[in-house]
């Protein structure tokens, strides 16, 4: 089991939201990327990060975006439609969407609408 599996997601989030701010995006499109990828609303996400939800169980609460099969390139040096482990290609579908944020890429691209 990977460690980041047992991680809280609320310990990472606030990595995600300087990630995205220091590109001068906002926490508010971080929330809609996390929303359209895992289908928490915004009160659903307050209490995970509350809570402080383990990825692990993050994900086993989610329902997964039909559309995220469609995120493909490399995040970590790791090609993201080549990781086996399930859980492990939700986390790196998450951190693909934040690196598009922070890029600059559009939402409606990010969101693959």
């Amino acid at each position: 089991m990977h460690r980041i599996f047992t991680t809280a997601f609320s310990s990472v989030y606030p990595l995600y939201v300087a990630k995205a701010e220091k590109k001068n995006r906002t926490k508010d499109e971080v929330d809609d990327i996390i929303g359209w990828l895992t289908g928490f609303d915004r009160a659903a996400l307050e209490r995970h990060l509350k809570n402080e939800t383990t990825f692990e169980d993050f994900f086993a609460a989610a329902d997964l975006n039909p559309n995220a099969e469609l995120i493909t390139g490399v995040v970590c040096g790791i090609r993201v439609e080549n990781v086996e482990d399930p859980l492990m290609k939700k986390i790196r579908y998450l951190d693909k969407l934040i690196d598009e944020l922070a890029r600059g890429k559009k939402m409606e691209k990010i969101l693959r609408g």
